[in-house]
């Protein structure tokens, strides 16, 4: 027992760097942003000013967020909505991408895994703002998708997906974020027992339903932890509605955040909206979580 008190200690001391980090660079923020959001505004300079005292704390921006929010068509409400349905869609494609890429390599990728790995590890020596560059270029008037369409036949004209459209944002969203959902579960698809399907095979699974009974539900895990990764970065980003609509009939909540962020009047609004959106993750956190433990729970059963 006692030289497991000293290996606890020793841990901790090794966990401790961690914690002042994150209480320095992630709590820490976090308490200015809501004392921004439950402040003032200086009526003279129009800055925001921060109330550090809690018991003076005012609550102005958060009412104004909250009803606009669960006021049916306000402005907040049509935001929310489009944002979830857009994170939504784009995180349901990108399982339809990643799933079988992330398959066949930990499955069929053999001699040429190695190979195969190096390129979905590719896009993440490219930053996400160069790649959306690259996309901008591919849906122009003139631009590959439209040339591919057109030949195709699929179109008879050449089609403005720049011009705010929800299908070139949705499709944006996907082409970002995809290879971060491909690498967790090619990770937990190649840890599989492959002893496991045989097993399956044995007892007279076809490869289908081997895949159904027992691949699958082994790889909710890694499902549940790709959705989570690219899903919360969804909800915040902004440039990506910018740079390939640049119409509010499009804006999701990261573009109403940086508008009342960098409007200079309203930063309480924008600061509540952005206490908002975490309260929010926080919630499918947690669901991602209790998911995660309840799994795992069936596993060790």
């Amino acid at each position: 027992m006692p030289g497991s008190k000293r290996g606890d200690a020793f841990w901790a001391g090794l966990a401790l760097p961690g914690v002042v980090w994150l209480g320095l660079f992630f709590l820490l923020p976090l308490y200015v942003i809501v004392c921004v959001a439950l402040g003032t505004v200086d009526p003279i300079f129009q800055t925001p000013r921060p109330e550090w005292n809690p018991l003076a704390w005012d609550t102005g921006a958060f009412e104004f967020v909250l009803e606009s929010v669960f006021t049916s068509g306000a402005a907040f409400q049509t935001v929310f909505v489009r944002t979830f349905f857009y994170v939504l869609i784009a995180t349901a494609l990108s399982l339809l991408v990643a799933y079988p890429v992330a398959y066949f390599v930990a499955r069929y990728g053999g001699r040429w895994k190695g190979l195969l790995l190096a390129g979905l590890v590719a896009p993440f020596f490219i930053s996400y703002l160069m790649r959306m560059l690259a996309w901008i270029n591919l849906l122009q008037d003139d631009g590959w998708v439209n040339d591919v369409l057109l030949w195709i036949g699929i179109l008879d004209a050449p089609r403005a997906w720049l011009d705010g459209r929800a299908s070139s944002v949705i499709l944006g969203l996907v082409y970002g974020y995809v290879p971060f959902m491909i690498l967790p579960l090619y990770a937990f698809l190649d840890r599989i027992d492959r002893s496991l399907l045989e097993a399956a095979r044995d007892l007279g699974a076809s490869p289908f339903q081997a895949f159904r009974l027992v691949t699958l539900p082994l790889s909710m895990p890694a499902i549940l932890a790709g959705i989570v990764i690219i899903a919360l970065p969804m909800f915040g980003d902004y440039y990506t509605p910018n740079l390939l609509s640049g119409s509010p009939q499009t804006s999701m909540i990261g573009n109403e955040i940086y508008l009342y962020i960098k409007g200079g009047q309203q930063i309480p609004v924008g600061a509540a909206l952005v206490v908002v959106l975490m309260v929010f993750l926080m919630v499918l956190m947690g669901y991602y979580i209790v998911s995660t433990a309840r799994a795992q729970r069936r596993l060790r059963g």
